[in-house]
């Protein structure tokens, strides 16, 4: 007769399933393929390309002011940052220095673009794991800014909003005075969101202890922005390598002690803060003069190659330019987005864990798939 024992009850049997594409809390068109013993994920293989629209060898293609629209569709919730990115490279470049106003302009739409990058994540992380109030609340605060965007350049989401050597528009009358009353009332709301979540017992347990990462694996796999402050590492492109005036402003590095997903929530609370105290000092501090340096009406390039990067929402954003002689457009572009290099890290942090907890880990390193899949 075949052996026909029954399975003991602590056998070991795989099964694999597809997490996403289509799915609200992969933040986007990412697959992920599981490998599953129950609950507990035994391997997790991120599937990404499904929103590649080439938007690198665009930028090969057109004049160099003509690729900044196309970098607004990368990080679509952060495109101030993103245009500041590809601004700062070429200007690098051409050695363009902007005038002190367009700076400090720059500075505040960064900013801004932070604040509300981080209420996206909040409310979308939140609601992941299940607390719903922080969207209503984040997205209120969310409106306001894009309202100061729309006031500037007509914009509210690919906002187009800065241009080589400087901004293409200078502040609207009244738009300062708008500006300082959202500042104003800024941190009573970032006490509205900590009070429904900080010290919630449920938001613990569902943060604490999961996707730890050491320090050495967060450089060793080249994490940057709020993944790498949540564990412990001191690094911010705006203090290590100042681009636009950010040398002249005072605000601290917030970082992390466990590099779990509850430090990286205590990280980007805390750089909420800071976002409104460099936004003050912008206001305080805004000089005037014009906003565009004196530039040729066609840019073009020497023989050359440069890498420029910004401190970005998610974390450093870098693009890489190479030119030739009298070009008016990238001979090469590639982009470094934060999304990209800290979705490798995804599988080792999720290992071991719950399905439930995957949920929570894709939501803690805050990507977006235009700017992974480009």
């Amino acid at each position: 007769m075949t052996d026909q024992r029954l399975p003991s009850l602590f056998d070991v049997e795989e099964m694999e399933l597809s997490f996403g594409p289509q799915h609200p809390a992969t933040h986007g068109v990412l697959r992920v393929q599981l490998r599953l013993d129950g609950e507990k994920i035994v391997d997790a293989k991120p599937i990404i390309g499904y929103l590649h629209r080439g938007t690198e060898k665009l930028f090969e293609t057109m004049p160099f002011p003509q690729c900044i629209p196309h970098t607004d569709r990368m990080d679509y919730v952060a495109a101030a940052t993103n245009n500041q990115g590809f601004c700062v490279a070429m200007e690098k470049l051409l050695g363009i220095t902007i005038p002190p106003r367009a700076a400090y302009i720059r500075m505040m739409l960064a900013e801004l673009q932070r604040l509300a990058s981080h209420l996206v994540w909040l409310a979308t992380h939140a609601i992941d794991i299940g607390a719903i109030t922080p969207f209503f609340y984040t997205f209120r605060e969310r409106d306001a800014i894009l309202d100061l965007f729309e006031e500037y350049c007509g914009a509210r989401l690919t906002l187009n909003t800065m241009k080589i050597g400087g901004v293409p528009f200078d502040l609207p009358a009244g738009w300062v005075e708008r500006c300082s009353a959202l500042v104003d009332a800024f941190p009573a709301h970032i006490d509205e969101y900590e009070e429904l979540l900080t010290n919630n017992r449920i938001w613990k347990k569902r943060t604490i202890g999961i996707g730890v990462v050491a320090p050495e694996d967060a450089i060793d796999w080249g994490l940057t922005g709020p993944p790498l402050r949540g564990s412990g590492v001191r690094w911010d492109i705006r203090k290590v390598f100042p681009y636009d005036r950010y040398d002249e402003i005072d605000f601290e590095i917030p970082i992390g002690v466990n590099g779990d997903t509850y430090d990286r929530y205590l990280v980007r609370m805390v750089e909420m803060r800071q976002s409104v105290r460099i936004l003050r000092q912008c206001l305080d501090r805004l000089p005037a003069g014009p906003v565009i340096a004196k530039i040729p009406k066609v840019l073009r390039a020497r023989d050359g190659m440069v890498y420029g990067s910004v401190e970005a929402p998610k974390g450093e954003l870098g693009y890489f330019i190479v030119t030739t002689d009298k070009a008016t457009e990238p001979y090469r572009c590639r982009v470094r987005p934060p999304s990209f290099v800290n979705l490798q890290l995804l599988p080792d942090m999720v290992r071991g864990h719950l399905v439930a907890d995957l949920v929570a880990v894709i939501g803690t390193l805050d990507i977006v798939l235009g700017e992974i899949d480009r």
